[in-house]
């Protein structure tokens, strides 16, 4: 990665500040102001990823550019991480999203801030930028979520389809619990910095324990769930993901949920920053993202509004490999999502013997005897580009299960959004038969 330094600013940094909470907890936050006299709008980052150390060289290079083009920007600790007080007891909790909009409301009344704040991230940043834009607060015009979810339970690493994750929960769980046990800074937190870790070590719950004493779709997950309730969100929205990354499918359904209110780009890339995301070509989402915020956060006419809103990576056929470092294609764009009539086509087929056709047959009755093992070649669901993160040659998969052919389809046919199944489903088990011991 390298680092630009001729930029239109010079940059004072501020190592570390605090910021208290209503209940005493201070979050430590680290400041980027440009020298300027003039107040200026803020960016905010806000991360249980510890900022001096773990997310430090990537946050040296994004908010270093931000502000280097005249905007302040902080990043936070959240509450129980990094050098931030307190305990983190779960994912996305109202006292999480509580102080974040303290953070915002404290950020737009400092004397460097014109009260104009902007919030982004990836991932975990991306969640909580949903999850705090709906909560309105009056300083926050215009967010920007990478790789980030609508729904906690269909779309994120503990259950998918109702079914347990388990390759994506247990070493999220673990990977947490293992980072919350780190101490904290010794110069930060000051002499009692030893307590502190004690405390952490003592009482920081695994996660994985929620997580599996709900496993339906309760109010559990439907907090902190921005698809409950899109009309809550009322500020700008860029949403950003990856065809290669789990988080794919969020992108274009709140391109649906929030209308003209979003911005949406859906790239080649796994679960990163399009600037270096994996597999490529990368773009230079850095410069992207600052046409975003001269936009919302300082009225500059920079174009960005007056382009299409949607906007996809439609990929090239190529032969099934498990890592690539780019992915053959090209970009469209939509008007909204769904696409206008006039841009689609509808295709309809029906399963009939081992093949589909055009017309319902008089029965479709098929048989399904289909191995426990089978999907061990569909790739990793929350991929980052390594090995055995996409899918590969699927055909020992075809030769286990119940698949179809339709004809050849005359010319060229570009799949975008979310193709649907319908199925009757029975079983002919006894389903009142007690499980194998």
């Amino acid at each position: 990665m390298s680092i630009r330094t001729d930029l239109p600013y010079e940059v004072d940094i501020v190592d570390h500040t605090w910021i208290t909470m209503d209940d005493g907890v201070r979050l430590s936050a680290k400041l980027w102001l440009p020298r300027t006299a003039a107040p200026v709008p803020v960016l905010l980052e806000y991360l249980p990823y510890r900022k001096d150390d773990f997310t430090y060289e990537r946050d040296a290079a994004q908010h270093g550019y931000f502000a280097g083009h005249g905007y302040a920007t902080a990043r936070v600790d959240i509450r129980g991480t990094g050098d931030s007080d307190g305990i983190l007891e779960d994912e996305y909790l109202q006292r999480e999203l509580d102080d974040g909009v303290a953070v915002i409301e404290w950020l737009a009344s400092q004397e460097w801030c014109d009260g104009n704040v902007g919030m982004f991230g990836i991932s975990w940043g991306g969640f909580n930028s949903l999850q705090i834009a709906a909560l309105a607060p009056p300083a926050l015009k215009a967010i920007i979520a990478v790789a980030a979810t609508d729904d906690r339970y269909a779309t994120d690493v503990h259950y998918h389809g109702g079914a347990l994750l388990a390759c994506e929960m247990l070493p999220w769980a673990t990977t947490m619990l293992v980072r919350n046990a780190i101490p904290p800074t010794p110069s930060i937190a000051g002499k009692g910095w030893r307590d502190q870790w004690r405390d952490r070590l003592e009482n920081t719950p695994p996660f994985i324990e929620s997580w599996l004493s709900h496993q339906r779709r309760d109010e559990f997950w439907k907090h902190g769930s921005v698809a409950e309730d899109f009309g809550a969100i009322k500020c700008p929205v860029y949403i950003v993901g990856g065809l290669a990354d789990g988080y794919s499918d969020t992108v274009l359904r709140i391109a649906e949920g929030l209308g003209p209110q979003a911005k949406a780009l859906l790239g080649p890339w796994s679960h990163n920053f399009p600037e270096f995301g994996i597999p490529g070509p990368n773009i230079g989402f850095l410069q992207e993202a600052l046409r975003w915020w001269d936009h919302w956060l300082c009225g500059v006419d920079t174009g960005i509004a007056d382009e299409e809103p949607v906007r996809i990576w439609v990929q090239d056929w190529v032969a099934p490999a498990e890592t690539r470092a780019t992915r053959p294609g090209r970009w469209v764009t939509e008007p909204s999502w769904p696409p206008p009539p006039e841009h689609t086509t509808e295709l309809r087929l029906w399963p009939a013997g081992d093949g589909l056709v055009a017309a319902p047959p008089d029965s479709t009755a098929i048989s399904v005897d289909s191995g426990q093992t089978h999907g061990i070649y569909g790739g990793r669901w929350w991929g980052y580009g390594g090995e055995g993160d996409l899918p590969n040659d699927q055909q020992l998969e075809t030769a286990g299960a119940v698949s179809f052919d339709s004809d050849p389809i005359e010319g060229a046919v570009d799949v975008v959004g979310f193709p649907a199944v319908h199925l009757r489903v029975t079983t002919d088990s006894d389903p009142t038969a007690a499980p194998c011991s």
